[in-house]
């Protein structure tokens, strides 16, 4: 038996070419400046968000994997390519350019799996104005939805974890298993299977989608995880799912849901009584359902059927009360190995209410909130330099609303860790090319200088990995499992009180002396200069 997740997973994520996923604007700049001749000038982007949606404290970085899969593939010189693009009106000259089109910068971006915070770049382009700006559309697009697919799963997963002490956030066997069950729920079929792959590298045990189970090469595993009785827990087959309520519907041989709902019971165990897990809302989940799936139970006792994997789910009503009844009448009735699992639109602050409330669930059925999470990150693309005199030039947009002043200049983005606790202690930026002191570092929130700290005893990681250098792929992308374990692992190095779903602690993302006074210069200059010009 393989692990979950193929070793060489290998899959097509670009079901066809977006070159041509353009907002027209960038084409007609690009005329523009092709013309004025500063089609070469070499600049800056960097990729961010404002604000985590839905008062959370974090996102989780994804979509890199179809971010690396356009730019292999983005050219211009397709069949009709020059046409079109002629036909719009776009120049000759410029037209000639997208011809010979092909990709010469470089690109960093932060890992997939790593959690993300406000105003940090995590994603960096530099190469030809013309280059970059033509990729803005795209790069958006994708990280909008993947960051969102992620960072809805990992929230449901955060707001599970198991009856334990203390939780080791870096084994997924910490958490009760999320099952990513949100196909139908997703905008079109390639949301849905970004929804799969990505809920599945940010925690979730599979997901419900074949195609995306397919992809991701999905098979039965072996899992010796062990639950607080000390017997091995056997493992979902992957694809996972149980059965809709139209499969219990269906059976009305009787005129007599109850006996019609116990023959659709048995008739799924004979065929499935290695994963009988029980859907047990249809008609009423504790006079019908239930007692239903224990007389099921009791059958396959009586036929010599495997007990290990037995269960129901409920997929409606008042969660906290119908588990905690659930789980009286499946002990009471000898079957304290039955699972309980728990679906119906659940997303972290739900899920925390249930475990307050001690509800007893053993996994969780998650669909909307993984495929269509609220909110919206809100990616941004910005210049923040262009060369000049073989210097990085820093370029600002400056705004009435604070929160929409970027952070200016070719940098590099570091996180501090704590090396007492292991704890990641806040994110840095530097200079591109600043020295920093490894003993001891000021740091100073890049919105108010006056709010400032020393730390001590720590180490940096530099967050941005290269991606591609001169136009050329360096990167290699993990599989979906190595995502999935550096993501379990980066996130249990994220403070708790920053990871919990009900007010969570604000990560701080700092700049160093040498940083902030760089940005602040170039704010007093436009300032100054804007001022001297005032009537």
């Amino acid at each position: 038996m393989k692990d979950i997740l193929n070793e060489n997973d290998n899959y097509t994520r670009l079901p066809r070419n977006y070159s041509m996923y353009v907002d027209w604007y960038e084409f007609t700049m690009d005329d523009a400046l092709t013309l004025a001749q500063k089609h070469d000038k070499q600049v800056v982007f960097d990729v961010f968000f404002r604000k985590v949606p839905n008062n959370g404290s974090y996102c989780v970085m994804a979509g890199l994997d179809k971010i690396i899969e356009y730019i292999k593939k983005l050219r211009f010189d397709l069949p009709g390519d020059e046409e079109f693009l002629k036909s719009c009106g776009l120049s000759d000259e410029c037209v000639k350019y997208f011809k010979n089109f092909k990709f010469k910068g470089d690109i960093k971006a932060i890992p997939d799996g790593t959690p993300i915070f406000p105003n940090e770049p995590v994603l960096t382009v530099r190469s030809s104005i013309l280059e970059a700006d033509i990729m803005e559309a795209y790069i958006l697009t994708v990280l909008n939805g993947a960051v969102s697919h992620a960072t809805g799963a990992r929230r449901i997963v955060e707001s599970v974890p198991k009856d334990v002490q203390v939780i080791d956030v870096s084994n997924i066997s910490s958490f009760r298993d999320v099952m990513e069950f949100g196909a139908r729920r997703a905008d079109g079929p390639e949301a849905g299977i970004d929804a799969s792959i990505y809920g599945v590298m940010a925690g979730c045990v599979g997901t419900s989608n074949t195609l995306a189970a397919r992809m991701m090469g999905m098979e039965p595993f072996i899992d010796n995880r062990i639950n607080k009785e000390n017997k091995v827990l056997k493992p979902p087959q992957l694809p996972l799912g149980t059965m809709a309520h139209l499969f219990v519907e269906s059976f009305d041989e009787n005129d007599d849901v109850v006996k019609d709902e116990f023959e659709s019971f048995k008739a799924f165990v004979n065929r499935f009584p290695n994963k009988a897990i029980l859907l047990v809302d249809t008609y009423d989940t504790l006079h019908c359902g239930i007692p239903n799936a224990i007389k099921t139970f009791n059958y396959m006792k009586e036929k010599g059927m495997p007990l290990n994997n037995i269960g129901i789910r409920i997929d409606s009503g008042d969660l906290e009360y119908l588990t905690k009844e659930a789980r009286k009448m499946l002990d009471e009735a000898g079957f304290p190995q039955a699972s309980i699992c728990i679906s119906n639109a659940l997303n972290g602050k739900k899920l925390v209410a249930l475990r307050n409330g001690n509800a007893k669930f053993d996994s969780i059925g998650a669909g909307d909130n993984i495929s269509r999470p609220e909110g919206n990150v809100g990616f941004v693309y910005k210049l923040v330099a262009t060369e000049k005199n073989n210097e990085w030039n820093p370029r600002i947009k400056l705004s009435e609303d604070e929160v929409k002043i970027i952070n200016p200049g070719y940098k590099k983005l570091y996180r501090a860790y704590d090396n007492n606790t292991g704890y990641a202690l806040c994110d840095v930026m530097t200079l591109e090319d600043e020295v920093i002191d490894k003993d001891e570092l000021a740091i100073f929130d890049p919105t108010d200088p006056r709010k400032n700290k020393l730390i001590r005893n720590f180490n940096l990681r530099e967050l941005q990995q290269d991606i591609v250098l001169n136009g050329v792929l360096v990167y290699t992308d993990p599989t979906i499992k190595e995502k999935r374990d550096y993501c379990n692992a980066e996130m249990a190095k994220i403070y708790p009180e920053i990871r919990r779903e009900e007010s969570p602690e604000v990560y701080k993302v700092s700049g160093t002396q040498e940083y902030i006074d760089v940005k602040s210069e170039v704010i007093r200059k436009i300032k100054s200069k804007i001022n001297e010009r005032k009537y």
